[in-house]
């Protein structure tokens, strides 16, 4: 009887312990399938991000064509969306792009509101764009409630926001250049005649951005992924998250709050020629890349 009572609290402790392993196992599949949840949810948000840029693409394009003399406000807005859209395809699926590229998108919108406002013959001459782009932002807006309840959950939310102020490089077009003595730039596809390559892009307007001096690093890869022109290093950031870019040339610009067109030139690395072969432009803003274009030279 004695030795039956000495077990008993032994008995009890690994009862407990059975059942603290069980509960602890349950709480872990728990949260690995809420994790699972979320990343699908941020895959399909993404989608549907990119599914409302491309219908606002298409809308653009019908207003476009259906004057006889294209809005430039409008053939502007176009053009900053098409970029929206080539940055969006590269970026990665998590809360803090999702949450950038919906920032980008509200601040479109709004300067679109108030272009369709100055431009009434156009509004008449499109009710459907019109009817369409409110559905839009109504369907973004819904959405946007569903992302906020995930930005409540993430600790990082102030550093999501200050990652939206970045300015971004759209619509970027790069080619060789015949420079002549008079400072005239003639495009060209020919490797022997180029004496530089030009890089040119649209700085977006972005309204988190204060104005002020600004630097874009501009990166050229030839065919052989050699770094063009200066071939300077930069880093960003410190221990584990740093990150190292090589660079051809440093774009600086002042932001005056609003679109600005810039282009760049990248001198040859020696006395020889531009190899022949596909070239890769790549735009950073510090160190994320926010706009990526290629061009052949022959």
């Amino acid at each position: 009887m004695e030795n039956n009572k000495s077990n008993t609290p032994l008995k009890v402790g690994l009862v407990i312990a059975v059942v603290l392993f069980i509960a602890t196992g349950f709480y872990t599949l728990n949260l690995y399938k809420s994790s699972k949840e979320n990343e699908q949810q941020l895959t399909e948000e993404k989608q549907l991000v990119m599914n409302d840029l491309n219908a606002m693409a298409k809308q653009y394009d019908q207003a476009i064509n259906e004057n006889d003399i294209a809005n430039a406000n409008l053939v502007e807005a176009r053009a900053r969306i098409q970029g929206l859209i080539d940055s969006l395809k590269i970026s990665e699926t998590n809360v803090k792009s999702l949450w950038r590229y919906k920032t980008k998108y509200l601040s479109l919108q709004k300067e679109m509101d108030k272009l369709l406002a100055q431009n009434d013959s156009l509004k008449v001459q499109n009710s459907y764009l019109a009817t369409s782009l409110d559905s839009t932002r109504v369907r973004l807006e819904e959405r946007t409630v569903f992302t906020d309840s995930l930005l409540l959950q993430n600790t990082a939310l102030a550093e999501v926001v200050e990652n939206a102020a970045v300015l971004s490089a759209l619509d970027m077009k790069a080619s060789g250049v015949i420079v002549r003595t008079s400072g005239k730039v003639i495009p060209t596809e020919r490797a022997r005649r180029s004496d530089k390559i030009r890089v040119c892009f649209l700085v977006a307007k972005n309204k988190l951005v204060q104005p002020g001096d600004e630097e874009l690093y501009i990166q050229v890869l030839g065919p052989s992924k050699q770094v063009m022109g200066l071939n300077e290093q930069v880093t960003f950031g410190e221990g584990e998250m740093a990150k190292t870019i090589n660079y051809s040339t440093i774009s600086k610009f002042n932001y005056e709050g609003s679109s600005l067109n810039i282009c760049e030139f990248i001198d040859k690395t020696s006395e020889a020629d531009f190899p022949e072969g596909r070239y890769t432009v790549n735009v950073y803003n510090k160190k994320d890349l926010v706009s990526t274009s290629e061009f052949s030279l022959q």
